[in-house]
């Protein structure tokens, strides 16, 4: 989540400039606009030691092949799928899907991408994704010097509604209809899972103040999202919904439709995870009642729940816990945190999450999340 100082509520600078706004707005690469390879960044990109997932997958040749098609749902096309990488080299996957389409359409370039951030799993058939939510089957409990390290536990998965193309190939009234539907959602939400929905384009000074002050409100402000067009459109169709206790949230049209939110503070990871399989449920349930469908979210045979990016495609779940390590923070820093994470199938980032610093803590998470059950990760 981008943290930017800007308030969620404030005119972009596009719309008082006129300018596009690269934290905000869809800027597409001028080659890839008229639909051709651009050679020239591939040149210089292919020197660089470090390269996107997209990169080591794509070329000149497969772009030629694929650069004439559309998808039917989103009319995704490569060139809007791969912009991000060629926007922002550093980006780890460098591409994005427009819809359920993208994922069998450009399959050349999606299929290594997926088994080269999911390690081990593949996509010639012999692997396929299985949710398990049941919390009765975690086994592993936390010490109790790790449990008093540990600030706060959240765990979140990404969801998108299946009647709807993914955002990044979405418009400004597909946002607008999923926060429509999502609104009569909530409203069959009951017990301690029940709350209240604010809409970034109409909550009060008051009520940002204090999401802000919660750090629950979500602000965009990512360059390397924008350039996917996760934030087109901003604030339009975007929201949050918090219950009660503050413990079960949802973001809707951060990136994905929705990501359902289970989180406290301390070390409880089973009962933050509990909460999150009974709230997954009531949502679900809630999108088949008032769309009368039988299929709430979208989800593929093989590749489990469907996902903007290629890293969240499977479970969509990032479980993780802010926690206290200064020695650890001051003698390695960032990165070698994360390097030893990483031999662990974790993750580090920043103290308010990716694209951050770290200022007192890290957040720790799982890495993997295609091809395993939600319990056991």
């Amino acid at each position: 989540m981008g943290c930017g100082g800007s308030s969620a509520l404030a005119a972009k600078d596009s719309d008082m400039s006129g300018e596009p706004d690269p934290y905000f707005d869809l800027i597409v690469d001028e080659t890839l606009q008229k639909n051709e390879w651009p050679a020239e960044k591939e040149k210089k990109y292919r020197k660089d030691e470090k390269q996107s997932l997209m990169l080591k997958a794509m070329d000149r040749a497969m772009f030629e092949r694929l650069k004439g098609h559309k998808t039917a749902v989103a009319g995704w096309t490569i060139a809007r799928a791969i912009n991000t990488g060629m926007m922002y080299p550093g980006s780890f996957v460098g591409c994005h899907a427009g819809d359920l389409e993208s994922y069998t359409d450009y399959k050349e370039l999606f299929h290594p991408v997926i088994e080269g951030y999911h390690k081990g799993f593949k996509m010639d058939g012999s692997c396929r994704h299985v949710t398990d939510l049941d919390s009765s089957k975690m086994r592993n409990t936390l010490t109790e010097g790790a449990q008093k390290r540990i600030v706060s536990t959240r765990i979140r998965v990404a969801r998108n509604l299946a009647m709807f193309p993914l955002n990044p190939g979405g418009t400004k009234e597909t946002r607008i209809e999923i926060a429509d539907l999502m609104e009569k959602v909530f409203a069959t939400v009951e017990g301690d899972l029940g709350g209240q929905f604010f809409r970034h384009s109409d909550m009060t000074p008051e009520q940002e103040k204090q999401l802000v002050d919660d750090h629950f409100l979500f602000k965009g402000r990512d360059m390397m999202q924008a350039a996917s067009g996760y934030h087109q459109y901003w604030p339009a169709g975007r929201g949050i919904f918090i219950n009660a206790e503050k413990t079960f949230l949802l973001w809707i049209n951060e990136g994905d439709h929705c990501r359902i939110i289970s989180m406290e503070q301390g070390g409880d990871v089973k009962r933050v995870f509990d909460r999150l399989a009974r709230g997954i449920a009531a949502i679900e349930n809630g999108v088949k009642k008032v769309t009368g469908k039988q299929t709430a979210f979208m989800t593929h045979d093989i590749l489990g729940c469907i996902t903007c990016c290629p890293s969240n495609l499977g479970t969509g779940m990032r479980g993780s816990v802010h926690i206290k390590v200064p020695l650890l923070i001051a003698k390695h820093g960032l990165e070698g945190l994360d390097g030893m994470c990483r031999e662990k199938n974790c993750q580090a980032r920043g103290t308010m999450g990716e694209h951050t610093q770290v200022i007192d803590r890290i957040d720790v998470s799982n890495w993997r999340r295609l091809g395993f059950p939600e319990f056991q990760l």
